[in-house]
């Protein structure tokens, strides 16, 4: 069996924009893919359980990640972890400088309307669960566009560096023009 999973940014899920994209795009153009994008917690310790538990339920099969802001971070450890391929969407770097920023106020999930209060302490699990040095940047293909509003796009172009990378002048955070990349983003996952 082969599966995509996509793996949502902070504040986000399964019902966002980018993740319900995927999943029709993946059903018109690759139904023969399984798609998974577990709703995650956006408290650390709740993240790495719930993607581990993922993993042990897709054991043995071929995985692609694709990562998306906070997702993109998550799908570096799962990569660094248990191997596999991903796709790095605007990602988020280093969060434990992010969570450090908005530490003690409450965060809000639009899709959810759940609220969280990060914390120090989260910070410095997101701090614990970076990779100071990747396995394989061949594994990796980053995709950025200059735009983001959220995040600073030259972190992820130095700590991918020798990994595929498609910077776009301009865009957003969202990405602008994501769905045009899907078939490029397959091939590359499962097909390279």
């Amino acid at each position: 069996m082969t599966t995509l999973v996509y793996v949502h940014g902070f504040l986000s899920s399964p019902e966002s924009h980018k993740a319900q994209l995927i999943k029709r795009w993946m059903a018109e153009y690759q139904p023969d893919i399984r798609y998974a994008c577990p709703h995650l917690s956006p408290y650390p310790e709740e993240a790495t359980q719930q993607l581990s538990e993922l993993m042990a339920s897709l054991e043995g099969e071929v995985i692609g990640f694709i990562g998306s802001s906070l997702g993109g971070f998550w799908s570096t450890w799962l990569v660094e972890t248990f191997g596999h391929k991903a796709v790095l969407i605007n990602p988020s770097v280093r969060p434990h400088e992010l969570i450090d920023r908005v530490a003690g106020e409450p965060q809000h999930n639009f899709y959810t309307r759940d609220s969280y209060v990060m914390t120090a302490d989260h910070a410095n699990q997101y701090r614990g669960l970076y990779r100071q040095s990747l396995k394989d940047l061949n594994a990796y293909w980053l995709m950025a566009q200059t735009g983001d509003e959220t995040l600073d796009y030259r972190q992820a172009v130095e700590r991918y560096q020798g990994s595929r990378q498609l910077i776009i002048e301009g865009g957003d955070h969202a990405f602008q023009g994501f769905e045009d990349k899907l078939i490029d983003i397959v091939n590359f996952l499962f097909k390279a």
